[in-house]
């Protein structure tokens, strides 16, 4: 049955294969064409079959146009395979998520929540107004930022915090308040007022807002005198400074000079006249405060802490010898005065040098003006150069144990330096036939 269904299908298809070629033998017209192309074209249906039944038959692959159906890319070879729109499109959807802030909206006079005075109706116009601060206000908020700047030195970040408050009009307040917390601080402070000065010039104020305080500053002298004796004196090297600098011009001074002024203006104008003209001067003036801190060379501070010991040996001031200790400002430098003091008190071989000078260490370690680390290290330092100590004066292990017993009495020092100590060896001390006593005459000291 199989068989004979097969031929008869064969011969169907023969016969209308004949019929066909008859066809467009005898110039049959194009709907004749496309019914042959679709008998052809059922021969390539696609075999299914369900994956229960066993492997599927080999089957063709499929075109190239089936595996463009979820590709993004263009058809047209263009673009680069981008969503369209930006992911905005599609069914339901307004727009890219925030969007709508970016459209302009408009309201409807007509809408009836529609309010006529809203400031949304596009008929008012807003201009930027800049609210000057009083000078009360700017000269508060200053001084913190001075003092501050005082500690850590650093001109931008004070620049930083000066832009947040001060404008244009104010700016000249700002270099009249530096100028009057400095006098009232120590030289070191004044160079970094000169130094913050040149900073700010061009970015806080100007020439102009300067000269305007400095002429502020000379209106007032009389009573900044009042706190500050030696504000003329003080005045007239800010201004020779600034000339220097170039953040005022030269002219300022001779302008001034020609203005009828107090006399204590007169006197700091024309000190100032006189340091612009010496010779070199504006060279010299860049060390006009003098040199302070740890920018002085070490010889130089070895030398002021060798006069500062001699002047309180001869006076016996001790606040006096405090005072200029912190007025050295050194304090990475302290061991440096520790081993110059336990130096002296083991080459002047007096008792009463030795208590005085153990009476300035413990002074010092009292007020913690000297950290317990460099006066350990001071200390150390001594021991160190013993060798070269005992050939200078013979009795210095002597003296040094006799010092050091004196300051331990007074305060304590570290158990390392306590280790470090040199202990008295039986000869130097100690005599063979007098049984182990210590001879008196060893120890003869110049009181």
């Amino acid at each position: 049955m199989e068989v004979d269904r097969v031929a008869s299908d064969s011969e169907n298809v023969a016969v209308d294969e004949n019929a066909v070629e008859k066809q467009v033998a005898d110039g049959a017209g194009d709907a004749a064409t496309s019914h042959t192309e679709k008998l052809r074209r059922k021969h390539k249906k696609y075999a299914r079959s369900n994956s229960k039944e066993g492997p599927s038959p080999v089957t063709t692959p499929l075109p190239k146009y089936r595996s463009w159906k979820n590709s993004r890319r263009p058809r047209n070879g263009h673009g680069r395979g981008l969503p369209k729109k930006g992911g905005a499109g599609g069914k339901g959807v307004w727009g890219a998520p925030g969007s709508e802030l970016l459209e302009e909206y408009v309201e409807d006079a007509n809408d009836p929540n529609y309010d006529s005075e809203a400031i949304t109706n596009g008929d008012v116009e807003f201009k930027q107004v800049i609210i000057e601060a009083d000078p009360e206000e700017i000269v508060r908020k200053s001084e913190p930022v001075i003092l501050e700047y005082f500690e850590h030195g650093d001109t931008n970040a004070a620049a930083e915090d000066f832009l947040e408050f001060v404008t244009s009009m104010r700016s000249h307040l700002v270099c009249e308040t530096i100028i009057e917390i400095a006098l009232d601080h120590k030289p070191s402070h004044c160079e970094m007022a000169s130094v913050l000065i040149s900073d700010l010039y061009g970015r806080i104020f100007s020439a102009k807002d300067i000269g305007y305080a400095f002429e502020r500053l000379l209106d007032k002298l009389p009573d900044l005198i009042l706190d500050t004796p030696d504000a003329a004196v003080l005045l007239s090297n800010f201004i020779a400074r600034c000339v220097a600098d170039d953040c005022l011009p030269p002219k300022f001074v001779q302008t001034q000079a020609q203005l009828d002024l107090n006399p204590p203006a007169r006197q700091a104008i024309h000190r100032a006249e006189t340091l612009l003209s010496m010779k070199q001067g504006l060279v010299r003036l860049d060390n006009i405060w003098g040199v302070g801190g740890g920018i002085r060379p070490v010889k130089s501070l070895i030398r002021q802490i060798q006069l500062l010991l001699k002047e309180y040996l001869t006076s016996g001031d001790l606040a006096e010898a405090m005072r200029c200790v912190r007025e050295l400002e050194v304090p990475h430098f302290h061991h440096e005065l520790v081993y110059e003091t336990v130096l002296l008190a083991v080459e002047a071989i007096n008792s009463g040098v030795e208590e005085q000078l153990c009476t300035f260490l413990a002074e010092l370690r009292r007020c913690v003006v000297v950290t317990p680390d460099q006066m350990d290290r001071g200390f150390l330092r001594v021991l160190e150069d013993m060798s070269d100590i005992v050939l200078d004066v013979p009795l210095a292990y002597i003296m040094l144990d006799r010092f050091v017993e004196r300051c331990t009495a007074r305060f304590r020092l570290s158990d390392h330096v306590l280790a470090r100590m040199p202990t008295r060896g039986r000869k130097r001390f100690v005599s063979e036939g007098d049984g182990g006593a210590i001879k008196d005459h060893a120890l003869k000291l110049r009181e």
